[in-house]
């Protein structure tokens, strides 16, 4: 993992609030998953808005539904792995 996960929080439009423990932040636009797969999820029940860290520190909806912190952290930063990995090494 690149950085622990503090916070996340929903937005409007399919956006989220991340912030990392290494002071990374920021909104992530995630309207391309919408309606698509398993995030058609989002839309029932208002699942969306419960967004929330899971136990194991993913981004999650459900025990179902999750996306991976690194890569909302790499698309913060604006970096591809193999970009990240060559400063950290």
């Amino acid at each position: 993992m690149f950085a622990q996960l503090l916070a996340v929080k929903p937005l409007s439009s399919y956006a989220i609030f991340v912030a990392y423990k290494d002071g990374v932040q920021g909104v992530v636009d995630l309207q391309h998953l919408a309606k698509k797969g398993v995030f058609r999820q989002w839309d029932e029940n208002g699942l969306f808005q419960k967004v929330h860290i899971s136990d194991y520190g993913a981004i999650a909806w459900n025990d179902e539904l999750d996306i991976c912190p690194d890569s909302i952290y790499l698309r913060l930063c604006g970096l591809t792995f193999e970009e990240w990995q060559s400063q950290h090494q």
